[in-house]
């Protein structure tokens, strides 16, 4: 008697278990498991199961807003080429091997066709300058028709991004969803600005200032120099770059990041290196008189060379890779 009590509780046990991971299988596919947030807009992810019974990760970006529909980004990459606007990329002929990623990723208003051998033909998403955007507007058949799969992701100051009719940029984004419905285009939140701003005094410890503070370096829809610029900081008296935002949401949508063409921070006063103009497809500016100029300069420009700093010490931290030049992360 004793045997078959014990036997009728080992199975009632297993019955038992059996159901409660059937239960936990039910939930893994429904509940949103959260990483870690923070107040300034990052990402959640969610499994969702596939029909072959594996699951895919979706991460959803809720600092980056869709202009037509309200909704956050989401956005999931497995390997990611960044594609830098630099002339680095003239005659690399690594277009193929760009075009091979899962996600590739562009800047301002970088064009593939004429330089597909050198730079690719796809865009997966192209992270854009409040600045930048009338240049796409230049041509916007091409950026939010033909190329109506890529997604925009425009980061500026609140000035020129607000949504109630003041912000002009805001605006403009606006008049080109209504015009290109089907145009994928979001912006940068206020808090996501705060955010790549605070990442920026972390690293450096430069703090930023308000427009209100330093007059003399601020405008509303202002470049520097004819430069993309943003919130100006403390001590340095710079503006954040398009490639510091596009590398911070990389680093959160890719499991592995390749930037193509981006130079170091030693790399103008390296013996030998290579002369060439500051973007791929604009003759004129050398790439390194450009980045001495911005990162000497009292106030208004970009520090390139402080910014790849950064960017060589999350390479330590991160799947990054840089190639054409190649960089040494020790």
């Amino acid at each position: 008697m004793a045997c078959i009590l014990k036997r009728k509780s080992v199975v009632a046990v297993s019955f038992i278990a059996a159901f409660l991971c059937l239960i936990i299988v039910r939930l893994t596919n429904e509940v949103t498991f959260p990483l870690i947030l923070n107040c300034f807009g990052q990402t959640s992810v969610k499994w969702i199961p596939f029909s072959n019974g594996q699951r895919q990760l979706l991460r959803t970006h809720y600092g980056y807003i869709n202009v037509k529909t309200q909704e956050p980004l989401q956005l999931d990459c497995d390997l990611c080429a960044i594609v830098s606007n630099s002339g680095q990329m003239v005659g690399q002929k690594v277009g193929a091997e760009i075009d091979k990623s899962s996600c590739i990723w562009r800047m301002n208003n970088a064009p593939t066709k004429g330089y597909e051998e050198d730079v690719g033909k796809r865009t997966t998403i192209r992270v854009v300058s409040h600045t930048s955007v009338p240049l796409l507007l230049k041509n916007p058949e091409y950026f939010f028709k033909e190329t109506n799969s890529t997604l925009y992701v425009i980061w500026g100051p609140f000035r020129n991004m607000r949504k109630d009719g003041n912000g002009i940029v805001y605006n403009m984004l606006k008049k080109a969803v209504d015009s290109y419905p089907t145009a994928k285009i979001y912006v940068t939140t206020e808090k996501r600005m705060s955010y790549c701003d605070a990442v920026f005094k972390k690293e450096t410890g430069k703090d930023r200032i308000h427009c209100k503070d330093v007059r003399m370096v601020c405008q509303d829809f202002g470049h520097a120099g004819g430069h993309h610029v943003s919130t100006p900081r403390v001590q340095s008296g710079s503006y954040l770059s398009t490639g510091w935002f596009t590398l911070i949401l990389a680093m959160d949508a890719c499991y592995g990041i390749h930037v193509y063409g981006m130079i170091n921070d030693t790399y103008c006063k390296s013996e030998g290196f290579r002369k060439v103009p500051y973007h791929y497809y604009e003759p004129g500016r050398d790439e390194c008189e450009e980045y001495f100029l911005h990162e000497n300069a009292p106030y208004g420009g970009h520090r390139f060379i402080t910014e790849k700093k950064v960017f060589a010490k999350w390479a330590k931290k991160h799947t990054i890779t840089f190639t054409h030049p190649n960089w040494t992360v020790s």
